[in-house]
């Protein structure tokens, strides 16, 4: 049986995307020609501009789906969630190129090159602010924190963090400098029994990957 037309469609575009971001990771976004793209991608120019108008388009395309790489591997709730989420992130930066590629085109907004686009940051705020939310309807948080206030903090952690972590050690310590994140942000936002169950290790973050 034929394969239906969307699905097909779908699956070049994917194809374009993981091309893209294995291209970007590697070049950058000023390195990343269409060509190379095309050419790992094994696809023609005019399928690539039936899903995307330019390279910028598609950079754009890469820079937010880094939250797809993430969410669908965390099955907790509450502030153990967001937890996970950034364990999960800290493992899946060493392994997945659609998530080290929209980290890295993500950076490199602050300088002249490639596109500006704040969706990724202000999509992981939300994410992580409604982690908090939950956590703060349930108790586990202390009174007066504000959740909007801490998941800026995360991110803006996270985003610093992995920049050091990658000049440093390739990111093969972000695990653990993602725990201690934690050990030293938890004692500031959550009540006393959720400090004592949450559980922030490398461990737990290398038993979600797929």
């Amino acid at each position: 049986m034929a394969q239906p037309k969307q699905e097909r469609a779908e699956q070049t575009r994917r194809a374009l995307l993981l091309a893209a971001a294995e291209v970007f990771d590697e070049f950058g976004y000023a390195g990343a020609s269409i060509t190379r793209i095309l050419k790992r991608a094994g696809v023609t120019a005019g399928a690539l501009y039936f899903h995307f108008g330019s390279k910028e388009d598609l950079a754009r395309a890469v820079m937010n789906s880094q939250p797809e790489t993430l969410v669908p591997l965390v099955a907790a709730g509450g502030l153990q969630r967001l937890i996970d989420l950034t364990l999960v992130w800290s493992w899946q930066l060493q392994r997945d190129p659609l998530l080290r590629a929209g980290v890295r085109l993500t950076n490199e907004q602050t300088s002249a090159v490639g596109p500006t686009n704040a969706d990724p940051y202000e999509k992981f705020r939300a994410i992580m602010t409604g982690c908090l939310q939950d956590a703060q309807n349930d108790g586990e948080l202390q009174p007066g924190v504000d959740p909007v206030v801490v998941a800026e903090f995360v991110v803006a952690a996270c985003t610093g963090m992995q920049m050091y972590s990658n000049v440093v050690s390739g990111r093969q310590d972000l695990p653990e400098r993602t725990q201690q994140m934690w050990n030293l942000i938890l004692p500031g936002i959550a009540v006393p029994s959720v400090i004592t169950r949450a559980e922030a290790t490398p461990a737990r973050g290398a038993a979600m990957m797929p």
